[in-house]
């Protein structure tokens, strides 16, 4: 797959245990293959959850808070915990990363051009950005539980002029029916637009920790494939995956755009 730069989203599910605690495992494994790939001569950007979920599990907390201002704190304990584990495991492989916090606000406004130039510059001094929304500040996204980070990544994947956004999910990709619950459901591997039919596959779950579903990842198709980006769902449990995408197997569900 010819792609020079490519956003990839990972989602809460991907790098925590339901404990909230770090899936050491999968997180190891994935930062390893993104740094072959971006050896490779790949450009990357990282978009990731995670943040409230790893807060709970260092504050001692078992269930995800009701409150914004518990939601904020635990945002606030949880990105140290996951900026410091990204540096030290990017760090083995000589990759260097830089945090990047955004905001619906930051990116709708006269300072999108910041966030751009910012994103720009971190990429061209060989960095990989790692971007999440700022949950610690942009609270309607908290109160409402929208699950942004998808359409935060279809956002940065349209600042930098990304060739492909991968979203890595909990789930091989779209079915036509709930996987869960229907041993029948068929994978849908190709979607040429997001019609209501589409729209009609989607159902409204997330993890327990995470905030996210299938609804907001075919928001997040719409906004790359209108600016003419692909976007790709993948399972994220298995970091190798990213390889079969690269070697250009048929895999997850594509979104393409037209």
């Amino acid at each position: 797959m010819d792609k020079h730069r490519v956003v990839v989203k990972v989602g809460t599910s991907t790098l925590t245990h339901p404990s909230g605690s770090f899936n050491l495992r999968h997180i190891e494994s994935l930062v390893k293959t993104l740094s072959d790939i971006k050896n490779s001569g790949v450009e990357l950007v990282l978009v990731t959850s995670g943040a409230i979920g790893l807060g709970m599990a260092k504050l001692g907390l078992r269930e995800r808070p009701k409150d914004t201002p518990a939601k904020q704190a635990c945002a606030a304990v949880g990105q140290c915990e996951l900026m410091n584990m990204y540096d030290r495991l990017f760090g083995d492989y000589n990759i260097t990363v830089a945090q990047v916090l955004l905001t619906k606000y930051v990116i709708s406004d006269e300072r999108k051009e910041n966030v751009l130039n910012a994103l720009e510059e971190i990429i061209r001094s060989g960095a990989i950005p790692i971007v999440n929304e700022n949950d610690v500040v942009a609270i309607d996204e908290l109160e409402l539980e929208v699950g942004e980070n998808d359409s935060l990544a279809a956002i940065v994947s349209v600042l930098v002029d990304a060739d492909l956004l991968i979203i890595m999910s909990d789930i091989d990709g779209l079915f036509d029916k709930n996987p869960r619950e229907c041993p029948d459901a068929r994978l849908i591997s190709r979607v040429e637009g997001v019609t209501e039919e589409i729209e009609s596959f989607a159902g409204a779950a997330g993890s327990e920790l995470g905030t996210g579903g299938m609804a907001t990842k075919l928001k997040a198709a719409k906004i790359a494939n209108s600016h003419g980006i692909d976007m790709l769902i993948i399972n994220g449990s298995r970091a190798e995956n990213l390889y079969d995408v690269f070697d250009g197997k048929i895999i997850g569900t594509l979104f393409a755009a037209k």
